[in-house]
């Protein structure tokens, strides 16, 4: 398979034609082997319109929605990225190339060993990967420019937005079920919250980070 090719084709095909349209987000995906960041029998399937499922509940985003991500985050080469729920490292290695420093938090052990082991190979030097718990960030390098989740979570957890530093912007799928849900943005100006919505998406839920069981009697 010429992967190349298809990863241009996901560039021009999926990710410019709705709208993403901010040059250095197109270059970092245009220049990220997206199928080295996958187990060798799902590479075919790399540059697919789709979340791709990794087992154990836990996916590779959806170049669209982590394009619309990056676009809204608006980073700049100077800040410090928080990546929550990476998984295989892609999307970390994405940000490398926009960012300065990328902390990637990644709950599952086995993923993260892999996901530091593949951005090695690869070269990348400014991505540090750590294992914890997803809901609650990583304060031990806090303040961040940008916090990134890649994935869905319900609602934003208030200690993860403490994390965020004085014009820092956080982005999420939040969505309340499986349906979808809304590209949402966080900017912090001193100790106030801005929230918009700049578009839809839906992508699986983080560990963690889903809807709370509501009882009914």
């Amino acid at each position: 398979m010429d992967f190349a090719a298809a990863r241009f084709n996901m560039v021009e095909s999926q990710i410019r034609t709705n709208n993403v349209v901010e040059s250095g987000t197109l270059r970092a995906l245009s220049s990220t082997p997206r199928e080295l960041f996958l187990p060798r029998r799902m590479r075919g399937y790399a540059y697919a319109d789709e979340d791709l499922p990794l087992g154990r509940g836990r996916v590779m985003i959806e170049p669209l929605v982590m394009a619309r991500l990056l676009q809204a985050a608006a980073i700049r080469s100077s800040d410090v990225v928080l990546a929550i729920g990476d998984a295989t490292g892609w999307g970390s290695a994405v940000l490398s190339k926009l960012a300065s420093t990328v902390v990637s938090l990644e709950c599952d052990g086995a993923l993260a060993a892999a996901a530091a082991a593949t951005l090695s190979e690869q070269g990348v030097d400014n991505v540090a990967v750590m294992t914890g718990d997803l809901s609650v960030g990583y304060p031990a390098q806090a303040p961040y420019d940008v916090i990134l989740f890649l994935g869905a979570v319900a609602e934003i957890p208030e200690g993860i937005a403490a994390q965020l530093a004085d014009g820092g912007r956080l982005v999420a799928v939040v969505a309340h079920g499986p349906g979808g849900g809304a590209g949402t943005r966080l900017t912090r100006m001193g100790a106030v919250l801005g929230r918009d919505t700049p578009f839809d998406a839906a992508t699986p839920f983080l560990p963690g980070l889903e809807p709370k069981p509501v009882f009914r009697f």
